[in-house]
């Protein structure tokens, strides 16, 4: 696990999934798993990395008895069209929106 791994852990009580082209950091979240952060390397954006790390936490989420996976896109942040569209290709749903936070949610 690399250091930042480490770190999130042992200071924020977070887990992650990482390897070489990317990462997902996650939490338990009511009765399923948050996915707070997927990064995917500019080069292997487009690859179907970003699925396969979500696939990982649905793995541990499953296996902590949970039935869902959980995300969210804030609006007004860089990138936020193309987060919603990964969500949304993964088989995400609408689950909540406020002023500036759109949750997502997905059975697994």
């Amino acid at each position: 696990m690399s250091l930042f791994g480490q770190y999130i852990q042992e200071r924020l009580n977070k887990s992650i999934v990482e390897n070489d082209k990317g990462f997902a950091t996650f939490y338990p979240l009511h009765d399923g798993m948050y996915i707070e952060d997927i990064y995917v390397i500019p080069d292997e954006r487009h690859s179907g990395e970003a699925s396969r790390l979500a696939d990982q936490v649905s793995v541990i989420a499953k296996e902590k008895g949970m039935n869902r996976l959980y995300g969210s896109v804030k609006p007004s942040a860089k990138y936020a069209t193309a987060a919603l569209k990964v969500l949304l290709a993964y088989g995400f749903e609408l689950s909540e929106a406020g002023p500036d936070a759109v949750i997502m949610r997905k059975e697994i």
